[in-house]
């Protein structure tokens, strides 16, 4: 039995975020930056995959990764935020492999990022995506 494979994963989160509205960057800012400012950026780890009994058979696979949503307001960026939360709160879809709902694992304040001109404001949430064969 092959290792799962972590791109299907990635497919399926950027996948559900895109046709919530959410304009996303991958690893990054988007490019081109919307003209709202408003988008996500999408940061995976490789990923985890795990024995699920003694027999050490490694069906199930854990991806972390954290969503950045970012604003021009405060408002703005939890706006983002939540079309995020929404966007991932339903089981995702990676075929051959059934998932549990994405866990939301938290993050910090928002924050401002005075930086940039205009200031944007910024707000990362981690999340766990775990399924099995």
């Amino acid at each position: 039995m092959p290792a799962p494979a972590i791109g299907p994963h990635i497919v399926a989160v950027e996948t559900a975020l895109t046709a919530a509205g959410v304009v996303v960057g991958q690893g990054g800012a988007p490019s081109p930056i919307p003209a709202s400012r408003q988008y996500a950026a999408v940061y995976f780890d490789p990923g985890q995959s795990l024995p699920e009994s003694l027999a050490d058979r490694r069906t199930l696979f854990a991806l972390g990764f954290q969503v950045t949503a970012v604003g021009p307001t405060r408002d703005t960026c939890l706006w983002v935020t939540q079309k995020v939360r929404d966007a991932l709160h339903a089981p995702l879809t990676v075929p051959g492999r059934a998932t549990w709902r994405a866990e939301e694992l938290g993050g910090p304040p928002v924050q401002r990022d005075d930086d940039v001109s205009p200031p944007l404001y910024y707000l990362p949430v981690q999340y766990r995506l775990m399924s099995t064969s």
